[in-house]
C-alpha cells in the first residue's frame, strides 16, 4: 500500500485530485498520511482550507493538512484567480471547514513524515515545488529516506501553460524545482505533454452531472468554472485535470509511458525562465544528476474512466 504525503495548491484539478486519493483510500489501495499546501493556485492558506473541505466531505477529516510557503525563494508570488476562482474553487464560496490546518510547516512535516516511515513515503506534488526544495535544505539525507517523488509539472514538446516554454507550476518557482531535480531521489515527472492529451468532454462532464452524491455534485459545481476557463483554449468544452493524472500514476503507473533523462530548469533566460529541459539528443553530453522518469504517452480513456469510476464511488 503506497503511503502519501501530497504536496499541493487545492485548487479546482487539486480537488479533484483529492476525491481520487479518497477513493484510493476506501479501496484501501493507498494511505494518506497528510496534506501540504503551498503558493500557487492560491494562498496556502486558502489551499489549506479547500483542502479541509474535501477531507472532511469524503470522511477524511482526520488527516493533518499544514500549511507552506507563502512565496516562492526567488522571485514575486502570483496566483491562478482566472482559472481557479478567488476563493480556489470556482468562487463557490463554500462554508468554512470543521478543522484547522495543524500548527507545523509544511516542509517540517515532509521532513517528519520521512524520517517516521524511511523508504516508504511517496510524495505527491502538484504545485509549486517550494516546500520540496524547503525541506531537501533542512534535511541534506532526505532524499535517501522517500521511496519515490511524484511530480505535475514541466513541459518539453508542448508549450508552456503560462509563458511561451514553461509550465505553471515549475514556473512559480524555478529555483526549488531545480533543487528537486538534482537531489539524489526517484523522480517521476508529468509534463503537460502527457496531462493535455488527457482533457475531458462533455461526454464525461455529462456522466459526472447526472451522479447524485455529495462528491458528484461537488466536483461538478467547481469544474463550472474550471470549464469556462479552458474551453476557449481547448476550442470545445472541457477541461484538463492535470494533477489527478500524476496521483494516478503512484499506484497505476503503467497508464503512461516513460523517457528517462537528467532534467534541468532554466533559472536566467528573458524568455525562457521556468522551462523544463533535458538533453534529447541520441548520445546525451555526460550529467552527473539522476535521470527524472519522463511520462511521455498515456492511456487517455484509462485515465478518464478511472477519475470518472473514482470521484462516483466516493
Amino acid at each position: 500500500m503506497s503511503k502519501i504525503l501530497f504536496d499541493c495548491d487545492t485548487g479546482i484539478d487539486d480537488a479533484l485530485t483529492l476525491l481520487y486519493l479518497a477513493s484510493l483510500v476506501r479501496s484501501g489501495d493507498a494511505e494518506l498520511l497528510a496534506v501540504g499546501t503551498v503558493h500557487g493556485n492560491i494562498d496556502p492558506r486558502t489551499g489549506a482550507l479547500n483542502t479541509l473541505r474535501v477531507l472532511e466531505m469524503t470522511g477524511l477529516g482526520s488527516v493533518p493538512v499544514a500549511i507552506g510557503a507563502g512565496r516562492p525563494m526567488a522571485q514575486d508570488v502570483h496566483f491562478a484567480l482566472e482559472w481557479h476562482g478567488r476563493d480556489g474553487l470556482g468562487d463557490t464560496f463554500l462554508p468554512e471547514p470543521q478543522g484547522a490546518p495543524t500548527g507545523e510547516s509544511a516542509p517540517a512535516q515532509i521532513v517528519r513524515l520521512a524520517r517516521e516511515h524511511p523508504g516508504e513515503l511517496t510524495i505527491l506534488a502538484t504545485g509549486p515545488l517550494t516546500n520540496l526544495g524547503a525541506a531537501l535544505l533542512l534535511d541534506a539525507e532526505l532524499p535517501s529516506l522517500v521511496r519515490e517523488v511524484v511530480i505535475m509539472g514541466g513541459a518539453f514538446d508542448h508549450p508552456g501553460n503560462i509563458t511561451t516554454h514553461a509550465e505553471a507550476n515549475i514556473w512559480h518557482d524555478p529555483e526549488a524545482a531545480d533543487l528537486v531535480f538534482a537531489a539524489d531521489w526517484p523522480v517521476v515527472l508529468v509534463p503537460l505533454d502527457a496531462t493535455h492529451p488527457t482533457a475531458v468532454g462533455d461526454p464525461w462532464l455529462t456522466k459526472l452531472a447526472a451522479h447524485d452524491s455529495d462528491a458528484a455534485r461537488f466536483a461538478t459545481r467547481i469544474l463550472e468554472f474550471y470549464v469556462t476557463a479552458y474551453t476557449p483554449t481547448l476550442k470545445r468544452r472541457g477541461a484538463v485535470i492535470h494533477d489527478a493524472l500524476a496521483a494516478m500514476l503512484v499506484v497505476e503507473p503503467k497508464l503512461c509511458e516513460y523517457t528517462e533523462r537528467p532534467v534541468h530548469v532554466e533559472l536566467r533566460g528573458a524568455l525562457t525562465r521556468g522551462a523544463t529541459v533535458w538533453d534529447a539528443r541520441s548520445l546525451p553530453a555526460d550529467d552527473d544528476r539522476r535521470p527524472v522518469r519522463v511520462a511521455t504517452g498515456v492511456d487517455v480513456a484509462g485515465f478518464q474512466d478511472r477519475l470518472l469510476a473514482a470521484v462516483l464511488s466516493l
